[in-house]
């Protein structure tokens, strides 16, 4: 009997069932007492849902489960909310832990970071790191580490061992610009504009810039989005403006362009980007300038000289090695460097990018920067350039492990975001950032104050430089450029640990200029393949190796 009721009014439409027996007896209340309209609004409002479920063709569930399928889709939207707030623990979620953004609030706000009865880490855990400490440890009078970029220079420029990525005005709101560039201000480090060049709000305060020169050319272009010496001089001889950065890939998206839609491009983003109001903004995957190695460098040498002797470098994700070998190449054939490299690991972050590129594309920062260092110490050109980095680095320990590693500074894009209030909501692409941090709707981001985030920015960058000044002092160095990797140690196994530095890649000084046969698989198989006067492999390398 029970079988032929299901079979007759399946259970899946008990909810629409029972507001229609609603509807009917709050429209006898209505007639019959004068009373029940707010049930019977109610009831009539879920009934014409329910029918209007019956009849659509996108959702399968709402056919068969009309009004209660709803709450299925309820439940997804809240449930990233629901798991962050709820289910996931300290150190599960990702892209960054609720450690880690523990840690970056605490910090920025200047609460105490200090944690009681001991690490929640498993030191037992293959791949745990730890630096070595000193017997005799030493006393350092401040934890304003710098380094000097391009010494020799018509102007040199002494940055922040830790500083701010490259993060676009269209990405972040007004708002965010601004408390990024005074807290650079008041903390003494640099703040790199992104490819989106330079705005009105970059300006506001006068925090020292990299000015950050894409594909697109933005704040540097003609009609047709080609270079303009013109505009690139206005800007590059602003005194604001402490080094170039040329753009070559992303860590979140290398080897892929960008579309900002016309409807996006306002007039604040036009005058930044030099682009038409409303039109769409197109990201080229390549650059037109150059279309060799050896033309990059020549362009470089252009960027530098145009812009009044100021450092002039590159920032890249490493992919083909080949690739970056021809760039080495070229340095050789031409004797023109760039006085930095920023390599960007493929865990960095991104307003928005394909999955697949996000999740498989590049080199992670750990390789590609041990690709960089090593290949420049071969070549006997890593004293004349230096090497910053940036991908996931958040903590005095991140820092510390990429010194280690060959970099001479950091930088950091979520982390700063973080301290100027950003969840990790990962609302980033759609404009509804509910922190004001990502988006471009007014009302948004004036939730956002700019005086009160500026000094969380600056409070982060200086308790984190403070923590790193106490690894430093315990390990019995100087500087964090004194960290090696003969300092790191690492589990390998529940029973074997190593230093990092019989983990790693190791190129001896100019040990790229001779025989290969002695080398990493890395070089005795890609240098060959290097050509300075073309990105792609030397065929004839490739048929004789």
């Amino acid at each position: 009997m029970i079988g032929r009721l299901n079979t007759l009014y399946p259970v899946r439409y008990t909810a629409l069932g029972l507001c229609a027996f609603a509807l009917l007896l709050s429209l006898f209340s209505l007639v019959a007492f004068g009373r029940g309209l707010a049930l019977f609004v109610v009831a009539a409002a879920l009934v014409a849902l329910g029918v209007y479920d019956l009849l659509q063709q996108r959702h399968a569930i709402l056919r068969n489960y009309p009004i209660i399928g709803h709450l299925r889709f309820a439940l997804e939207f809240i449930r990233p909310e629901i798991r962050q707030y709820f289910i996931e623990s300290d150190r599960e979620a990702a892209p960054f832990s609720r450690a880690q953004r523990t840690l970056v609030y605490q910090r920025a706000k200047s609460e105490p970071d200090n944690r009681p009865l001991g690490t929640l880490l498993d030191v037992g855990a293959v791949g745990y790191e730890w630096i070595n400490h000193s017997m005799a440890p030493t006393r350092l009078d401040s934890h304003d580490f710098r380094v000097t970029i391009g010494p020799d220079r018509a102007q040199p420029y002494s940055a922040s061992v830790f500083n701010i990525s490259a993060m676009s005005f269209g990405a972040l709101s007004a708002n965010a610009i601004m408390a990024l560039n005074r807290g650079a201000k008041l903390g003494g480090f640099m703040h790199d504009t992104g490819e989106g060049s330079i705005s009105t709000h970059h300006r506001v305060f006068g925090g020292d810039l990299v000015w950050q020169v894409a594909s697109g050319y933005f704040g540097c272009r003609n009609g047709d989005g080609t270079f303009s010496e013109e505009k690139f001089v206005a800007n590059a001889r602003d005194p604001q403006v402490k080094l170039i950065e040329l753009k070559l890939s992303q860590g979140a998206k290398p080897g892929h362009g960008g579309v900002l839609p016309g409807a996006k491009v306002t007039p604040e983003i036009a005058a930044a980007r030099g682009v038409p109001v409303g039109v769409d903004c197109i990201s080229p995957a390549a650059h037109s300038a150059f279309d060799t190695p050896v033309g990059m460098m020549h362009f470089i040498e252009r960027l530098r000289s145009l812009s009044g002797g100021k450092p002039t470098g590159i920032k890249l994700c490493i992919g083909h090695p080949w690739e970056w070998f021809a760039i080495v190449k070229a340095m050789l054939e031409t004797g023109i460097t760039p006085d930095f490299i920023v390599v960007d690991g493929a865990e960095g972050g991104t307003g928005a990018a394909p999955v697949e590129f996000s999740d498989h594309v590049g080199s992670p920062l750990q390789e590609g920067l041990l690709l960089v260092h090593n290949t420049l110490i071969g070549v006997n050109l890593r004293e004349r350039i230096r090497i910053g980095c940036a991908g996931k680095v958040t903590s005095a320990f991140d820092i510390a492990h990429m010194m280690a590693l060959g970099a001479d500074w950091c930088n950091a894009a979520r982390g700063y975001m973080m301290a100027l209030g950003c969840i990790q909501a990962q609302n980033c692409h759609t404009g509804h950032c509910p922190t004001g941090v990502a988006t471009q709707d007014p009302l948004r981001q004036k939730a956002l104050v700019v005086p009160d985030k500026a000094e969380r920015v600056a409070q982060f960058h200086a308790s984190t430089l403070h923590a790193l000044q106490e690894l430093v002092q315990a390990a019995g160095l100087r500087h964090p450029q004194d960290i090696t990797a003969h300092h790191i140690v690492r589990r390998i196994s529940d029973t074997e640990v190593r230093l990092l530095s019989n983990l790693i890649m190791r190129v001896e000084p100019a040990a790229l200029l001779g025989p290969l046969d002695a080398q990493h698989n890395v070089f005795r198989m890609y240098w060959p393949l290097a050509n300075a006067h073309d990105f792609r492999a030397s065929v004839a390398a490739a048929a004789t190796a």
